[in-house]
């Protein structure tokens, strides 16, 4: 193990974990030298064994023994970063990541085609900005049976930090992709489906749901839904029933219950 003992968080090499944002992690510019930062030893795990490729580790000294060394021993070339307490203590939501934080490289972003190959039910998230929502519906598509999930490029980052710990490393496990434009689903061979409150909406466990061999769930935008040229587009509009005069669930809430009935 390349074990590297750091008094100070300046070093170069330390940027991801303590300087860089999101977007500059991302690196648009240069995709093939973006990054994103995995947190805490159940998350690397996954990340590492779907063949993420880690940059770097960096982590507590007492945390050497009893998380690091098994998942940085494949791996004898790159750096373990690691310090105190004291040190690590100046990063943001280091506490969150329960001891271990690792880069790792940003995966080739895969086509459609790839993505969807022999999937059923697909979810699309549609300007889904907050990563918790993100994250968390990742990790109902991953337990209900949803084949993969495509992203409009106003979507929050699923590799975003936040939603890789909030998916429990589902994002590493599910096929995902970014969608440019409705076509591609129609393309693909895709009935749709949107979640919405309109005139229009039929209750989500409507026998007109389960008559498509290939259906792609529809989630809009935290507040303000799926804007009308959406819906338009949509083959169907569903709801989810609602009692006490409760309008809606959270987006996250709404996927859950929409890929449960919807894969049964």
């Amino acid at each position: 193990m390349n074990l590297v003992h750091i008094t100070s968080l300046e070093l170069p090499a330390l940027a991801p974990y303590a300087r860089l944002t999101e977007a500059q992690l991302r690196n648009r510019l240069h995709p093939g030298e973006g990054l994103f930062i995995c947190e805490s030893e159940k998350v690397i795990r996954v990340a590492l064994a779907a063949g993420m490729q880690p940059v770097s580790f960096l982590c507590e000294a007492k945390y050497i023994d009893t998380q690091v060394r098994a998942m940085a021993g494949p791996w004898p070339g790159v750096p373990v970063y690691t310090a105190g307490r004291e040190v690590l203590a100046a990063l943001t939501g280091y506490e969150l990541s329960r001891g271990v934080l690792c880069a790792m490289r940003r995966p080739t972003e895969r086509g459609m085609g790839e993505v969807c190959e022999g999937a059923r039910r697909v979810a699309v998230l549609d300007g889904v900005v907050n990563s918790e929502n993100t994250g968390a519906i990742f990790r109902a598509a991953a337990a209900l049976g949803i084949d993969a999930v495509l992203l409009t490029r106003t979507c929050c980052d699923p590799l975003n930090r936040r939603a890789c710990r909030v998916s429990m490393g589902t994002v590493f496990q599910l096929p995902w992709t970014w969608l440019d434009h409705y076509g591609q689903l129609k393309e693909l061979g895709f009935s749709t489906v949107a979640l919405a409150l309109t005139d229009r909406s039929v209750p989500i466990d409507h026998p007109s749901l389960k008559q498509h061999d290939r259906l792609a769930i529809i989630l809009g935008t935290e507040g303000d839904g799926l804007a009308d040229s959406v819906l338009q587009r949509c083959d169907h509009v569903a709801r989810i029933p609602m009692q006490r005069g409760v309008d809606s669930l959270n987006v996250a809430a709404a996927a859950a219950v929409a890929f449960y009935e919807l894969t049964r």
